[in-house]
């Protein structure tokens, strides 16, 4: 696939995970897929789930029904830049949402994905862990 293709199959996956549509979800990551995430993020320590998930049923259930739990509403993503090189494709972006508390949530994040045939493969994640928490534990 192209750069461009890449780029468009990443952007077109963050509209499925705001669908919440477990199967759209799963249909783009590839049977073996992996999101790993820093250990101990305030996210999954907030959820009880794990900060490495393998598998598009494990990754479309976080996505479709943990997810929303602690994020409850206005959630917003911006993406600030999308590279891609190869099969590798890297996503600088900010997600605003308001906690299941009722606090607000600000973050910055970056994603690299590998992808295969369009698909992801791996996916891992990065994030202010600090600020992270603050917001949701206080």
């Amino acid at each position: 696939m192209t750069p461009e293709q890449n780029k468009q199959a990443v952007a077109d996956a963050w509209k499925a995970f705001a669908s919440r549509d477990r199967q759209r979800i799963e249909a783009v990551f590839t049977e073996d897929a992996e999101w790993l995430a820093p250990r101990g993020n305030a996210t999954a320590v907030a959820l009880g789930v794990p900060d490495h998930m393998i598998g598009p049923a494990a990754i479309a259930r976080f996505l479709a029904e943990d997810f929303p739990r602690l994020f409850v509403a206005d959630v917003a993503v911006s993406f600030s830049h999308l590279w891609c090189d190869g099969d590798t494709v890297i996503l600088e972006e900010r997600m605003q949402a308001t906690l299941a508390g009722g606090k607000p949530y600000d973050n910055d994040y970056c994603f690299v994905f590998e992808l295969r045939e369009g698909r992801i493969a791996r996916m891992r994640e990065y994030m202010d862990t600090r600020k992270g928490h603050a917001a949701i534990f206080g």
